[in-house]
């Protein structure tokens, strides 16, 4: 068998995002499904900064009966250069039962103690940023009691 293919990744920027009250709509599906509105956020990196922009934007997020969370969130950023860009994930947040619990309080809890990690991809129709269009994205994230932070490497 041939060696496996190295994975590259490349450090594109800090995702910090404020958040508003969830709305929970219920039991669905075998999960209890909530939508939680982005109500703004900053992009800060080498390759892109930017403004999470208020709305419409929002995670609609399953939470199952474990605590283990799947995550399905859109934003728009404005970034520094004007042009907007439209980013949409899906990500996985699981542990230990008494970690998510913590989490699903507001606590505080250190971010080697859960796994946190999402998928990104981006649409943008300004030339200066083209090139997050042909790009997939992956983030390590961390819930603060201040709201999601993840950092985003791009999959070279």
């Amino acid at each position: 068998m041939d060696a496996p293919l190295p994975l590259r990744t490349e450090f594109l920027f800090r995702m910090s995002l404020t958040v508003g009250a969830p709305h929970a709509i219920g039991a669905s599906r075998g999960a209890d499904l909530r939508i939680v509105p982005v109500t703004g956020g900053t992009v800060s990196g080498p390759r892109l900064t930017a403004e999470v922009m208020p709305g419409p934007a929002g995670d609609w997020l399953r939470v199952e009966p474990d605590g283990t969370t799947h995550l399905d969130v859109r934003l728009t950023f404005l970034a520094s250069g004007g042009g907007l860009v439209y980013c949409q994930y899906t990500g996985l947040r699981a542990g230990p039962p008494e970690v998510l619990a913590r989490l699903g309080r507001g606590e505080a809890v250190a971010p080697e103690d859960y796994y946190f990690r999402t998928a990104l991809r981006f649409e943008t129709g300004a030339p200066d940023l083209a090139w997050l269009n042909t790009l997939i994205a992956v983030g390590v994230g961390q819930r603060l009691p201040s709201g999601p932070v993840y950092d985003v490497y791009g999959v070279m």
